[in-house]
């Protein structure tokens, strides 16, 4: 029962965090100023992918430990791949939006690697 406590906890930290990205998304794109359409939509695209990817992530946890036994190799398979998306995608943070001077983009390997270590805590306890 504790490890589905972290489950919880780490998949709603990707669901939360997706859900705060598609809110500014428009005003992420206005930032970068006087750009081609095509490089506009090509920019909401990516921001509103990572969004989706974070709360699919989510989702699809919380569907897994709600729904089956989290103790099932399926499931630790599932929370494993997980956290290993959230630690590349805190990777690629780390060396691209990490060095902008935008708050919440640095925040983004943080949030996500830590939200793969509880979900790892989860399937170890």
């Amino acid at each position: 029962m504790a490890n589905d406590i972290f489950l919880y906890i780490g998949a709603f930290i990707p669901i939360f965090w997706g859900i705060a990205h598609i809110f500014p998304t428009s005003s992420v794109v206005k930032d970068f100023g006087d750009i081609s359409d095509d490089n506009k939509n090509i920019l909401k695209m990516e921001w509103l992918n990572e969004s989706l990817t974070l709360v699919f992530i989510g989702i699809l946890i919380i569907s897994v430990t709600f729904l089956g036994d989290s103790s099932s190799e399926t499931a630790l398979i599932i929370y494993w791949l997980s956290a290993l998306m959230l630690l590349a995608m805190a990777g690629l943070s780390l060396m691209t939006g990490f060095k902008v001077s935008f708050l919440p983009f640095k925040l983004c390997p943080l949030i996500f690697g830590v939200a793969a270590v509880i979900i790892l805590l989860g399937t170890l306890l």
